[in-house]
């Protein structure tokens, strides 16, 4: 077999492979600990967006200086958040407090 033309052939099958293969795209929402109810559902409407769109969605809370005396309201905010959305996506990863921010990662629902 001629090696130009295998060297083609595998170029060729790689090439379709990755047409068919897609990216995994994660938008970021970012909450405070004492974020008002006015500003939850304007992030919240944009999440539901993000899901629909078919992006993985990265909540967390910031907490600054002595804020992280709040963690509770932060995971409240962050629970309340998953359960808003929970026809949209699902929950991947439970909120986990890193640092200074208590994360939580949320996955579009597969369509039919």
């Amino acid at each position: 077999m001629d090696y130009k033309k295998f060297v083609y052939e595998q170029k060729k099958r790689d090439k379709v492979l990755k047409a068919k293969s897609s990216q995994v795209v994660v938008k970021e929402i970012r909450f405070g600990p004492q974020t008002d109810e006015h500003d939850y559902e304007f992030k919240r409407k944009n999440a539901e967006k993000f899901l629909k769109e078919g992006a993985k969605l990265k909540a967390f809370v910031f907490f600054k200086g002595r804020s992280i005396i709040y963690k509770d309201q932060g995971q409240i905010l962050l629970l309340r958040l998953a359960t808003d959305l929970e026809e949209f996506g699902k929950v991947e990863a439970m909120p986990v407090l890193e640092g200074k921010r208590m994360i939580m990662f949320i996955a579009p629902k597969k369509k039919k």
